[in-house]
């Protein structure tokens, strides 16, 4: 009886620390996804979300991108895809995917500032969702 009882005891704290342990690095890996619509919503909602890291998806507006290849600084403006309406500034400093471009879908993850850009610290562009060959890679 006293061997079961430490058994339990001893399983008991195992499991409780795996459970604590699972939680606690699930919130710090979690981040929320916003188009641009939802998070303009949110911060006039409450201004404190300004605090939070989140990931936006958008747009990125021709005649926007700013780059400096010497120093990594990216600037450009994020549209919301289906809305078009809310657009924010993104400030990014890092190497830029190669797929990324005028027009082209991205995720940008991050803080929006007091000053109202949106200060990345990743840049993901996504890709179309399926690949074509292009007509003449099927003549012989």
């Amino acid at each position: 009886m006293k061997k079961q009882r430490k058994f339990l005891i001893g399983a008991a704290a195992l499991v409780a620390t795996v459970g604590y342990l699972a939680v606690t690095g699930m919130k710090d890996s979690m981040i929320y996804y916003h188009t641009p619509d939802e998070l303009a919503a949110k911060l006039a909602a409450d201004p404190s979300a300004r605090e939070m890291t989140v990931k936006i998806g958008g747009r990125v507006v021709p005649g926007t991108v700013d780059s400096d290849a010497r120093t990594l600084d990216l600037r450009f403006t994020v549209v919301d895809i289906a809305s078009g309406k809310t657009r924010f500034p993104v400030h990014y400093n890092g190497p830029v995917p190669d797929t990324f471009e005028e027009g082209r879908d991205v995720v940008v993850t991050g803080r929006y500032t007091a000053d109202g850009t949106f200060e990345a610290t990743h840049l993901l562009t996504k890709c179309g969702s399926r690949y074509e060959a292009a007509e003449g890679d099927f003549r012989a």
